[in-house]
């Protein structure tokens, strides 16, 4: 029964991770409720084992309706990959007690400017030169890299939020591009969850399957219903994220 409830939950991760990132807010939960008295390490360890292989495959799939610039791509993802892991190392000796605070309210203005924004992320238009946008790409993958390994929910959302409000892409490349950075993140966090012995491996191989056939479904819808269903999604998931990091925050 306990393997059942986190198939389900590991589809519908893989399914609104694929479509604009947060799984996380489905997956890690799970996994809390059915494991109480595990190690929160491990648990974190077992989600990014289970994620990386749902979001890999949504990248696949994106890449192949939507174009985008490697020079770009590469150079954040690899900056995104080294902070993260640094940043999954200060977890051990830093405490994220601040920024667990701090968090609810940088995904509210986030929320706010989206809302209040109608046609942001509905076209596709590049508002940077290449050395530019190298410089900003290498720059926000770093910090958000070091943000994901230190804590992490909402990455993202945040990527996503970044691609389309600062190198003005649409939602559908916005979030494309996001899932790549993501993939980066999560596997310099995984080494250092692996490294450590804070994987649990055949529960994470088992929600993994049910991870990619949920990301299999929610890339290619994202891809046939474009940017808007995106956007939609995207505004449903940093809600829910302001409401459980609120909580996390302030009530639990």
């Amino acid at each position: 029964m306990e393997f059942a409830f986190l198939a389900i939950a590991a589809f519908f991760a893989g399914f609104v991770d694929a479509v604009v990132g947060g799984g996380g807010l489905i997956q890690l939960p799970s996994l809390f409720s059915v494991f109480p008295n595990s190690s929160p390490s491990s648990l974190i360890g077992t989600s990014k084992f289970a994620g990386i292989w749902g979001t890999s495959v949504a990248a696949r799939n994106y890449l192949k309706s939507v174009r985008l610039r490697w020079g770009l791509i590469i150079p954040s993802a690899l900056a995104a990959f080294a902070f993260a892991f640094l940043g999954a190392i200060t977890l051990t000796y830093v405490p994220p007690t601040y920024l667990r605070k701090i968090l609810p309210f940088v995904l509210l203005l986030i929320a706010i400017y989206t809302f209040s924004k109608k046609d942001l992320g509905s076209q596709h238009q590049r508002r940077w030169n290449d050395q530019q946008e190298l410089y900003l790409g290498v720059g926000f993958g770093a910090l958000i890299g070091f943000y994901d390994g230190f804590f992490g929910p909402g990455t993202g959302s945040f990527f996503v939020f970044v691609f389309v409000r600062v190198f003005g892409y649409d939602f559908l490349h916005g979030s494309a591009a996001a899932k790549l950075l993501n993939v980066s993140c999560n596997a310099a966090a995984l080494l250092w969850f692996g490294y450590s012995g804070n994987v649990m491996w055949m529960l994470g191989l088992w929600m993994a399957l049910w991870g990619v056939v949920g990301s299999i479904s929610g890339s290619r819808l994202a891809i046939r219903l474009g940017s808007e269903f995106v956007r939609k999604v995207f505004l449903f998931v940093v809600t829910a994220l302001i409401f459980r990091t609120s909580y996390d925050a302030f009530l639990k």
